[in-house]
């Protein structure tokens, strides 16, 4: 795809998600413009030191919370894409802060998008997380409910051209508030032993990059309706501390609130609505839209197929899984 005549903006956008993907657009797609829409100015400073030398004069800051709709319909004036990358991330924190996840995560998707209909915006791809399929707490929920939102809002858009899809992987390797930094910083400090949730524990593994490219690859794929699952690696926690500090002792704390032994991404409830291809799972709108758009055919000329009944993609029974010598390697 050609960014060079296109306007992007990024809700959320000084958070990891945020920097790796405006690292990937300064360096390899050059867009009109990137506008990064946050509400802490100090991380917008401090990006904006960090791609100086990057920047060729695209980047825009724009100071505003998701949660305010009029600042939101300012920022989406005259652009093309949008990635709503913004929300409120913490399981336990959500646990006991409701109402304010509540707002953020759900209240903030309906803001988007009014915000991206009323602009006239082409595509937006909202992010979800593995969390959000069969969810067990409220961060799950409220992103269950931003997914629907941005599924059904293209029927919302009606007679305008803007298209909505969803993007949902697992746990990124290494952004902050994720255990990776958690156990660095044990490590650092010589800590005698490492604190694990359950022995049986898995997670779905994702590196920031690839996170990003499917991104980017997903706006070319898109009709709009979709949710794109990745094919991606799982990981034993056992095995992620093994790797981290090789012969330390791991000490078992007991799953925090709202947590789960293991993730599903594609669940089998959905196994109907589930197409499978090379790299990546489409699950497809649980409601009929006015014009009718074949999904086993996308964007990139790519072809699904159906998958088996009751399929379900699961970290725990995932054919992929990650080695400690493989967890030891550099993941960007």
């Amino acid at each position: 795809m050609d960014w060079s005549d296109k306007v992007v903006l990024v809700t959320g956008g000084t958070g990891s998600f945020g920097h790796k993907f405006t690292e990937k657009m300064l360096r390899e797609h050059k867009p009109k413009k990137l506008i990064i829409f946050s509400r802490d100015e100090l991380k917008q400073y401090e990006m904006q030191q960090r791609f100086a030398d990057l920047d060729s004069g695209v980047l825009r800051f724009f100071i505003g919370d998701v949660r305010d709709p009029e600042r939101l319909m300012t920022a989406m004036r005259g652009v093309d894409y949008v990635v709503h990358a913004a929300a409120l991330k913490q399981v336990p924190a959500a646990e006991y802060n409701p109402i304010e996840c509540i707002k953020t995560n759900v209240h903030g998707a309906e803001n988007v998008i009014n915000a991206a209909i009323a602009n006239e915006v082409k595509r937006v791809i909202a992010l979800s997380t593995d969390k959000a399929a069969s969810p067990i707490n409220l961060y799950g929920a409220t992103k269950l409910c931003s997914d629907k939102l941005f599924v059904a809002a293209n029927n919302i858009a009606g007679g305008h051209e803007t298209r909505f899809a969803v993007v949902r992987y697992g746990n990124v390797v290494g952004s902050r508030g994720s255990v990776v930094p958690f156990f660095k910083k044990l490590i650092a400090e010589d800590a005698p032993e490492l604190p694990i949730t359950d022995i049986r524990m898995t997670r779905f593994w994702i590196t920031l990059d690839a996170g990003v490219e499917f991104v980017f690859r997903n706006f070319e794929r898109m009709h709009g309706g979709e949710l794109f699952v990745p094919k991606i690696p799982s990981i034993r926690i056992t095995d992620l501390a093994e790797a981290m500090a090789p012969g330390r002792p791991t000490k078992v704390i007991g799953i925090r609130p709202g947590e789960k032994l293991h993730e599903i991404m594609c669940p089998g409830d959905d196994s109907h609505l589930t197409l499978e291809f090379d790299d990546h799972y489409v699950i497809k709108p649980t409601i009929s839209f006015v014009a009718p758009v074949d999904y086993t055919l996308n964007g990139l000329g790519e072809k699904g197929r159906p998958v088996p009944g009751e399929f379900e993609y699961h970290s725990g029974s995932n054919p992929h899984f990650l080695t400690v010598e493989q967890l030891r390697q550099p993941q960007a």
